[in-house]
């Protein structure tokens, strides 16, 4: 059964990134299992999105009836983007870690996709992410390991990516992770044994 795809990576490193390269092996077993879908794609190092500003804010917060041209001009990327995540049925994300989080790249098209009453909504009383039906798969990348060990409590991808994607609706998550990218020992395997990873798992 065909699926809208939409993949958002966040390398400095182009197609050469360890978190790209597996991503790219998310898609490559997900577009098997689901022939002849439709598949968007964000390099967000290539065309980032600006760091959110109070003109961005003003736009998002009027209606798009309302908005004056420059407003249309600030919310056009943020309107693409959520567009595209109603869109889709399976998102890839690719995240490399730097400094023990993400990217700015991908934390300023975080900003631009968290819309009150658009991607998450208080109608009820309480947080309700409108989000919902989506599949997200994360390819983290990092240069130690941080899965278990003492540096466990240092990575602040998964845990941060869960909680405001999760905020906004989209809970179901599977993470993959090519681990010790910067340890010479793991390094030529690591991607490998991830992509193998992969390979097993029942999309």
């Amino acid at each position: 059964m065909s699926a809208n795809i939409l993949v958002i990576t966040s390398s400095i490193s182009g197609q050469q990134s360890f978190s790209t390269r597996l991503a790219n092996g998310i898609l490559r077993k997900l577009q098997a299992a689901h022939p002849g879908s439709a598949v968007t794609s964000r390099d967000l190092a290539q065309q980032p999105f600006p760091h959110l500003e109070a003109d961005h804010m003003g736009a998002f917060a009027t209606p798009a009836t309302d908005r004056s041209p420059e407003q249309s001009e600030k919310a056009r990327l943020s309107d693409e983007a959520v567009k595209e995540l109603f869109e889709a049925d399976h998102i890839i994300i690719g995240v490399p870690m730097y400094n023990f989080g993400i990217s700015g790249y991908l934390k300023s098209w975080l900003n631009h996709i968290a819309r009150a009453g658009i991607t998450f909504s208080y109608a009820g009383g309480s947080p309700e992410g409108l989000l919902k039906g989506k599949k997200v798969y994360l390819a983290i990348a990092t240069g130690g390991i941080y899965t278990s060990g003492a540096m466990k409590q240092m990575d602040f991808t998964e845990p941060y990516l869960r909680t405001v994607l999760g905020f906004l609706g989209m809970s179901d998550i599977t993470v993959f992770r090519t681990e010790g990218m910067n340890i010479p020992e793991l390094r030529e395997t690591a991607l490998p044994a991830a992509l193998e990873t992969v390979e097993a798992f029942a999309f």
